[in-house]
């Protein structure tokens, strides 16, 4: 089985190591993982800010690089990539497009998943073989939860990794407050949304906030530097790629750069 790795804007530019240590999950699982060079963003972005016309050519994009036949499925390390092209694409290929985008649009779509999806839908396993001896807590973001529904997925993952101990978070289901430009037009409303959820997960204590969007861990580990939890922000394909003869180290937290602060 050939599994197309789709790496988002944000992974690409900023945290390349989730993608790769989701690359070697997938390999550890007995998939074929290819990388189409052609593809790009997922146009989100453009869509929730109303220039929905203008993601077109994006979702354009998209189709041309993962609706090849010879690739059986397409994983995303980002539940709000995956929902965008899920919960996007095909209408508004049906607003804007052609038939044909149309088409492409729901073939890749369909075949699209987030990576705790993947792992637990379709490789049908909860234990990757991780490693990971930390107390951990797990932030749902909005887009997961809501959009694509993962529910108890990574828990059973996270629950499945040797040494690891998972801990509740305070108020769960609750924003991180990124959105996107959201972020950006609504900044002392997402600072606050973000202070809070900082402040929960300092109350449980744990070493490490783990999610399955680079996105939502950006934010978060902002307001955590600034606060001074000492909590490390990671993603969960780090965290599974992870093993005894290779374990992950906080040197590679890119999370944790200067960046952040």
């Amino acid at each position: 089985m050939r599994v197309a790795l789709f790496s988002t804007c944000i992974g690409d530019a900023l945290f390349p190591d989730a993608h790769k240590a989701s690359a070697l999950v997938l390999s550890r699982l007995g998939y074929e993982v290819v990388f189409p060079e052609g593809q790009t963003c997922c146009g989100q972005m453009h869509v929730n800010t109303g220039y929905q016309k203008q993601a077109v050519p994006i979702i354009e994009s998209y189709v041309d690089a993962f609706a090849d036949p010879s690739i059986d499925y397409v994983v995303a390390p980002s539940g709000s990539c995956a929902g965008a092209v899920r919960e996007q694409h095909v209408s508004l290929a049906d607003r804007y497009g052609s038939p044909a985008l149309v088409d492409g649009a729901k073939k890749a779509a369909k075949k699209t998943y987030e990576l705790s999806e993947f792992i637990i839908d379709v490789a049908g396993t909860e234990d990757v073989g991780a490693f990971f001896p930390h107390r951990v807590t797990y932030h749902e973001s909005c887009h997961s939860r809501r959009f694509l529904e993962v529910g108890e997925r990574p828990y059973k993952l996270l629950r499945a990794v040797e040494g690891l101990e998972l801990v509740e978070l305070p108020n769960r289901e609750e924003c991180c407050g990124f959105g996107g430009t959201f972020a950006l037009k609504m900044s002392e409303v997402s600072a606050a949304m973000v202070s809070d959820k900082a402040r929960h997960i300092k109350d449980t204590k744990a070493e490490y906030v783990t999610a399955g969007d680079s996105s939502c861990l950006m934010n978060i580990a902002g307001a955590m530097s600034r606060q001074h939890t000492g909590v490390r922000a990671l993603h969960m394909a780090e965290i599974l790629a992870s093993t005894k003869a290779n374990p992950w180290t906080p040197e590679s937290a890119a999370y944790s750069k200067e960046s952040m602060l």
